[in-house]
């Protein structure tokens, strides 16, 4: 077998993944459009013009997943595009059911997990992989700070009248240290500066945030 052969077969096999990845994926996004017109139908929350978002999105979702079987670049791309369709589809649902008001913080949770989801992604030099991660770290901060709000929408927890959300500030600086402490690691030009701009500036938001959450923070001014 020359090689053009192999190229040719090559790219024959990419472009099969690809239509099976996009048809397996509409078929999942048809699915899950039908079952939440379905169940919305069957629990008297229908609202058909809901439809005219739920549906786009649900495509949108599908036209990523060719992308993510490509590799490289596309596969970002691809993951990108699932994404957008993926909260496309949720803002469709929530329309459908008539449940923005209590549902609004998927809207803090799917972008954030988004963006959480690549912290698997391994930049090359250690300082762009030490700060992608940081992102990746605090975005899923995010996704919990959304969870939060959704479980207090439904009365599934009251924090009372306590600065609780002080307690996310302190996650964030740890995450922030911790990214950046693992740079010592490394034998890198200006690695105890960068370090130095990680810990220094996540040590006063995490004793700011310990401040807040004690509630001992001055009011008067």
């Amino acid at each position: 077998m020359t090689v053009e052969t192999q190229s040719r077969a090559g790219v024959q096999s990419v472009a099969v993944r690809a239509v099976r990845a996009w048809w397996f994926a509409a078929a999942g996004v048809a699915f899950g459009a039908a079952a939440v017109t379905a169940t919305a139908q069957a629990t008297g929350h229908f609202h058909w013009w809901a439809g005219f978002v739920l549906i786009p999105g649900a495509f949108i979702a599908a036209a990523g997943a060719p992308l993510l079987t490509r590799g490289g670049g596309r596969a970002v791309t691809g993951y990108l595009v699932s994404w957008v369709g993926v909260i496309v589809f949720t803002v469709g649902a929530m329309l459908m059911f008539g449940v923005m008001a209590d549902g609004w913080p998927l809207m803090i949770m799917l972008p954030t997990l988004a963006v959480a989801g690549t912290y698997v992604w391994r930049p090359e030099h250690p300082l762009a992989r030490a700060f992608h991660r940081t992102v990746a770290t605090l975005a899923l901060c995010g996704t919990t700070l959304g969870v939060i709000f959704l479980l207090m929408n439904v009365d599934a927890i009251d924090f009372g009248d306590t600065d609780w959300w002080g307690g996310f500030m302190m996650a964030a600086a740890v995450a922030v240290a911790l990214n950046g402490l693992a740079l010592l690691r490394h034998q890198i030009e200006y690695r105890l500066q960068a370090v130095t701009l990680a810990v220094f500036p996540a040590l006063i938001v995490f004793l700011l945030g310990l401040r807040f959450i004690r509630g001992d923070w001055p009011t008067d001014f």
